[in-house]
């Protein structure tokens, strides 16, 4: 399997709380519209808001861009999400 060339840091651009542009990203492990869940490198992202979409994905690059209205962003521990299963994208190419 091929290695990542993750970012070893974490950053987030926030345009207007519309557009977003972040790095360090290691793993999605849920979107919806109103929430997005992501694994940095660092710990926990949750970003919650509306009409919220991942414009592009690049896990090799830990890339993501996001639009919609963002109203809050919140870090936590790694553990305090539990993963009952596998990610959302290792559960979208079963």
């Amino acid at each position: 399997m091929e290695e990542r060339n993750l970012p070893k840091k974490h950053d987030i651009i926030l345009k207007n709380r519309r557009e977003g542009n972040l790095s360090g990203v290691t793993d999605v492990i849920s979107f919806d519209v109103n929430e997005i869940l992501l694994e940095t490198v660092e710990e926990m992202l949750e970003i919650k808001g509306r009409e919220l979409h991942i414009k592009s994905l690049n896990l090799d690059k830990g890339e993501v861009e996001i639009d919609g209205v963002v109203d809050q962003i919140t870090y936590s521990e790694p553990n305090s999400f539990a993963k009952n299963s596998a990610s959302f994208l290792g559960r979208l190419f079963k």
